[in-house]
Order: C-alpha cells, then structure tokens, then sequence
C-alpha cells in the first residue's frame, strides 16, 4: 500500500500544537517582505491534510472535519471571528450587502462557516446544504434568496436541471448574486451563470480545510485578490520552501495562517497547484530563492488553482482519500487492482472504480461486487460508481487514478517535477 503523501520534508510534530511549544516554530506577525516570509516558512512546521487528520485526536476549540474524518481544522474563538471576517468580506466584495438574502449549498464544514460569515453581511443567511436540486429551487424561493453560494459544478448543475426537468426560467429565481467556491471551475463558467442568471458572478478561494475564504476574483482571467496579506503564498511540490515555479511551470498554494491559535507557526500544504507560466502568474517577483521569491498573494499576479496533486483528489468540493481506497481493497480477498476514474462529462463530476480481480470465480459473483459497494460507500460522502474488469490480473497491481478533467497531476510530487 502506498503510504500517505507527506509534501517535502514533511514533520511528525503534533500538528495542533501551539507555537510555544515547539521548538521550530516560527513567527506569527505577518511577512514584512519576501524574505522574511521564506525565512519564517524555513523554520515552520510544513503540514499536510494527513498530518491535520493525525492531530485531530489531540486538537481542541472548534473542529472544521472534512466529510470522510481525512482532516481536522482547528479553531479557537478568535480563529473563528477571523474565519468569518474574511468570509464576510469575500461576500462584501461580490456585492453582497444589507438588503440581500443569502442561501449556502456547500457541504460541512463550509456551509455553516459561510451561513454565519454571510449574516453579518446580509439581512439573513441559511445552509441548506449542496445535495437536491429541487430542493434547493424550494429552498430559494421560500426564502427569497438574492445571492447563492455554491460549488461552480453545483451552479452549472441547478442551471442545467432549470432548462431541462423543471423548464423554468433561471430569471425567475431572482438571484442577484452567485458566488463559486471549493472546486475547480470549467472553463467560461462565471461567464456563462452570470448570462443566464442576470447575475454578478464571483469565485472565491476558500482554505480547503475549513471552507473560509481567503481570495477572490470576478473574472476567469482576473488573478486572486487576497483578503488578508502575508496568508497565501506559492511553494515547491518537492521542498518544504517558498518558490516562484518550478522548472515545470507549476507551483503549489500554501497556507500561512500568521496569529492562528494552534497552527500560527505553520506552513499548511493545500494540495492545489497553480500554473505559473500562465498570464495571470506575470508577477515582477523575481525567481532567485536569495531575494525572497515567495510570490505571496500580497503580489499581483498569483493565479487560481488549476489542478490538485497529491494522495487526495477533489471531487464535487469534496476531498477523496486515495489510500483509504487502496486500505479498504486490500481487505477484499481477490483484488488485484484498481483504477478510479473521474469525469466531468456534463455538469457535475463522476467518479468510477473499476476493480480487477485476481480469480476467475470472482468476476461475476454478485457478493464480491456488495462488498466493495459496502467499503466504498463508508469512505466518503461522493457516490462512487462501482464496476468490475471482465479479465482477470493475477499478478498485483498498484491502484491507479485516471482524471479525464486534467485537474490531478499525480499522487507523488516528485515525478511531476
């Protein structure tokens, strides 16, 4: 079995561990200039969602969990009076205000953490959460909603659902506002909602750990706006340091959240990579490590994420564990090996896992098929399709992801590289 991903050096330091009392930690005050910022990030922890999972038994405050337990984020009070903050912001910064009402169909921890940011902002707020199209048309006109926050493929989802089984015109819902967070949008998408709505159509980075925003943009093209300085920042996939790009033209997102109560001294890996030789990344940072080439998103020019890398793929705004998928197999007497594709041939993403069997008795017996169903099903929120390869392997194999979006470059950052 593969072992979980752990990014660059990694640590095995208690990830929840305050700065205080560890001893690599680094300053908490934000970044005063580039170097600063890769000197702070050389003495940080250097987290990834396996290492927030592995703490999550010794974490305390407020618990953000992600649907399948693969991550803890923890947040103490005045974490939380930030989180919302920021959120509140990203809001105000879509043009949300006073007089608009605002329905949230984003799965937890997300959609609780933007229903309470959002009624600071607006005359009310609720979470309805991201499953049911109809219910969420009910939902949205029972409460007169103005503004709704969701997933770019859940939007694209509702609009396509609107034209097609409910024939209803996307004008009548009355939605002033749409703001996408928590995937990957295809490509002409905030173009295409905000055509069919009438609607002013904004994406918002959020901290895939706790669902909060952290940037913004109004355009497809339009580099990220950050909501805060000193928080974001671009990293090498293979080295636990703030750099530009690679050689490869591909960069990771890192999280420095400066003052956070548990985690302040750390440096959160997010898994979500940026294209730096795309137009958007055009920064006047320069790419000597020597001068502080952190590119933070204080910066002009830092791109959104194009892709995801690592032992976790995002699905439907939903993180999935590739190793949970490879330990629940290797219990299943006669599996080979697997291959997990993903798919977004219309709106939504679909997710299929394709088991190869290593004995001929196995391929069309329908108790070997149930009990994969059964593993599958415990591990996460997504409904994953389940089918079985008509030739057998008897040799073993490793598990394989296929992503015919393009959006996962692989499961080890070295080979990428």
């Amino acid at each position: 079995m593969t072992a979980p991903e752990t990014g660059g050096t990694g640590s095995t330091a208690d990830p929840t561990t305050g700065p205080t009392t560890d001893p690599t930690a680094g300053p908490t005050a934000g970044s005063a200039s580039g170097r600063d910022a890769s000197a702070e990030a050389a003495a940080a922890r250097w987290l990834t969602r396996d290492d927030l999972r592995a703490g999550a038994r010794s974490a305390t405050g407020l618990l953000l969990v992600a649907p399948d337990a693969s991550s803890a984020f923890p947040l103490g009070s005045g974490d939380r009076a930030e989180a919302a903050g920021l959120t509140g912001a990203a809001l105000r910064a879509a043009g949300v205000g006073g007089r608009d009402r605002v329905v949230v169909a984003l799965s937890e921890p997300a959609g609780a953490l933007w229903a309470t940011a959002a009624a600071d902002v607006a005359s009310a707020a609720a979470s309805v959460g991201p499953r049911g199209r109809m219910r969420l048309i009910h939902a949205l006109s029972a409460l007169g909603a103005t503004t709704l926050v969701a997933t770019p493929t859940g939007a694209m989802d509702l609009l396509a659902r609107l034209h097609l089984e409910f024939l209803l015109d996307p004008l009548d819902l009355g939605l002033r506002h749409i703001v996408l967070t928590g995937e990957i949008a295809s490509k002409r998408t905030l173009r295409h909602l905000a055509g069919e709505f009438d609607a002013h159509v904004t994406e918002v980075y959020a901290n895939p750990f706790s669902g909060g925003a952290l940037a913004w943009r109004a355009a497809e093209n339009d580099p990220l706006t950050p909501l805060a300085d000193g928080v974001l920042h671009l990293a090498s996939l293979t080295k636990d340091v703030l750099r530009h790009s690679e050689p490869s033209g591909v960069a990771e997102l890192v999280i420095t959240p400066h003052g956070h109560s548990a985690l302040g001294d750390a440096v959160l890996r997010t898994g979500q990579v940026v294209r730096t030789d795309s137009p958007a990344s055009d920064s006047p940072a320069s790419d000597s490590p020597a001068s502080g080439d952190d590119t933070r998103a204080g910066d002009p020019g830092l791109p959104a994420p194009a892709h995801t890398v690592g032992e976790h793929v995002l699905v439907r705004g939903v993180w999935l564990s590739l190793p949970r998928i490879e330990k629940a197999l290797a219990k299943i007497d006669g599996v080979s090996r697997w291959e997990l594709t993903i798919s977004r041939p219309g709106t939504l993403d679909t997710a299929v896992l394709t088991v190869t069997f290593g004995r001929e008795s196995l391929v069309r017996n329908p108790m070997w098929r149930g009990r994969i169903q059964q593993a599958i099903q415990g591990l996460t929120p997504i409904s994953l399709g389940v089918e079985i390869a008509p030739e057998i392997a008897e040799a073993p194999g490793p598990g394989v992801l296929t992503d015919l979006r393009g959006h996962h470059l692989g499961r080890d950052r070295a080979l990428i590289v």
